[in-house]
């Protein structure tokens, strides 16, 4: 099974014929600038769609303080996305709350497990939609 850097090279490697396809559901490379270092991150992460937008949902599995992808994305929202071989520039935002209970039944349909995550934590786990720029 795929996870953490190998998914990220494999996946980028293979313009995701390795990596999109995970554990009945699918992934994109989300890479954020690090808001400490600078640097680039990847993260492999589960995706869902709403138009002509992606969603990811920055659950850290129900964790109390969330992925550190997120936090950076927050910092610097102009991120670089992978879907397949699709790469491009988007805008990272945090969906409101208007947006939200749809774009998490959304989420929820491509991972279930979402919804045992909130549970999990006092945090309300946020959606976020990437949109190209």
């Amino acid at each position: 099974m795929l996870f953490g850097p190998e998914h990220v090279k494999r996946y980028v490697e293979t313009d995701g014929e390795e990596g999109h396809d995970w554990q009945g559901t699918t992934t994109l490379i989300l890479t954020t600038t690090g808001r400490r270092s600078g640097e680039s991150r990847s993260t492999p992460l589960i995706y869902g769609t709403a138009g002509d937008a992606f969603l990811v949902v920055a659950s850290k599995g129900g964790a109390d303080e969330p992925p550190a992808w997120y936090l950076n994305l927050e910092a610097q929202p102009e991120v670089d996305v992978q879907v397949k071989g699709d790469r491009f520039r988007a805008r990272a935002r945090t969906a409101t709350a208007e947006e939200k209970p749809d774009l998490w039944r959304t989420m929820a349909a491509r991972w279930p497990a979402y919804d045992d995550y909130q549970q999990k934590t006092e945090r309300q786990i946020p959606v976020v939609v990437l949109e190209r720029v």
